[in-house]
């Protein structure tokens, strides 16, 4: 009975495979075809424009993402630099002094190294 109940597990499994594949292969289909197929060339064109325009500006959010994430290491680097001026003897203000321990450094790194490349690939 057990063996039994192991098979029709497995078959279920595949099947489940199968159909979240199929799902899959759909979805793409239908974000890739254009909403109107049959009429006139000339909105085909604006859809195409629109399109385009659309993976400029996801591109351009995904830039100022990373260049602000750029920045913030420069900040992370400056508030470090002058932390090291002060243990020498010379005291800056205290808000330059802080340093800012909110993200830690390697999932900064990380995260900057992502969408560097998401800024890559687009």
């Amino acid at each position: 009975e057990r063996d039994a109940w192991q098979q029709e597990r497995n078959i279920l499994q595949n099947a489940l495979k199968q159909a979240e594949a199929e799902l899959a292969k759909a979805t793409v289909e239908v974000e890739n075809k254009p909403a109107v197929e049959t009429s006139s060339p000339k909105l085909q064109k604006l859809y195409r424009k629109y399109l385009r325009a659309e993976s400029f500006r996801k591109a351009l959010v995904y830039q100022k993402k990373y260049l602000l994430l750029l920045l913030g290491g420069f900040q992370d680097c400056e508030q470090a630099t002058l932390s090291l001026i002060a243990r020498m003897g010379i005291y800056p203000s205290p808000a330059d002094l802080q340093l800012s321990g909110s993200r830690s450094r390697p999932f900064t790194k990380f995260r900057c190294a992502v969408r560097a490349i998401i800024a890559v690939s687009r």
